[in-house]
């Protein structure tokens, strides 16, 4: 499915808070407004962390139930919603995990990744989680995105784009760019430096050896001979 327009971030937080209240505590979903807020400005789990009035989370979800995202529940005395997301998005259930998490906490390595949806679906190891993830990249149109590599890191990062292209990848590359754009003049300050030490040792040097020189003549020995060897 072509999100078009893409989700806001409002609108993806509101949707992965239902995704995940249904595998953590599925007593209490189909989720109340209320409890559904909550959700999404939960301090732990969350990056970033929100702090959305029920009006905006309500707004989130009339756009959702438009794309036929998120729907509305019946016969209850309290408005209660539910997720299509598996079937609308034509993903299994690892897929949406996994979406699940990169909506809630921002970009993340597969390990990571791994390790945060231990309560949606648990992966038997890292290669399994990134064998979804490129099932997800590989969508028309695709669903996730492996960034690239930031300077100094390991492992790359991966990115959902029900939000659309994330602004990381175009960070990260700038990012990279600045780093290649500057080492040439990082070598020419090394460089420098080492050059002005190599000319302090060097003068250090003949200090001593002009020292060594009076002080041998003073002695009467030759302050030019190599000390003997130590027996």
């Amino acid at each position: 499915m072509s999100l078009d327009p893409p989700l806001s971030a409002t609108e993806a937080r509101v949707l992965a808070v239902l995704v995940e209240k249904q595998h953590t505590v599925p007593d209490s979903y189909p989720l109340s407004l209320n409890a559904l807020t909550l959700g999404c400005n939960q301090k732990t789990a969350r990056e970033p962390v929100l702090s959305l009035s029920e009006d905006e989370v309500l707004h989130a979800l009339d756009e959702l139930k438009a794309r036929h995202l998120v729907g509305e529940v019946s016969g209850s005395r309290v408005m209660r919603f539910e997720h299509n997301a598996a079937r609308v998005l034509g993903v299994r259930s690892q897929g949406l995990a996994l979406l699940t998490l990169l909506m809630l906490r921002g970009p993340q390595t597969a390990a990571e990744l791994r390790l945060h949806t231990e309560r949606l679906h648990r992966f038997a190891d890292v290669a399994s989680v990134e064998g979804f993830l490129d099932d997800l990249a590989a969508m028309t149109p695709p669903l996730a995105l492996r960034l690239p590599r930031a300077p100094g890191a390991r492992e790359s990062r991966w990115a959902h784009l029900l939000c659309g292209a994330p602004h990381e990848a175009a960070a990260v590359a700038a990012a990279q760019a600045g780093d290649d754009a500057a080492a040439p003049a990082d070598v020419r300050q090394v460089l420098s430096a080492l050059q002005a030490d190599h000319a302090a040792l060097r003068a250090e040097v003949q200090a001593l050896r002009a020292l060594v020189e009076r002080l041998a003549g003073e002695l009467g020995v030759d302050g030019s001979a190599p000390a003997s060897p130590a027996a």
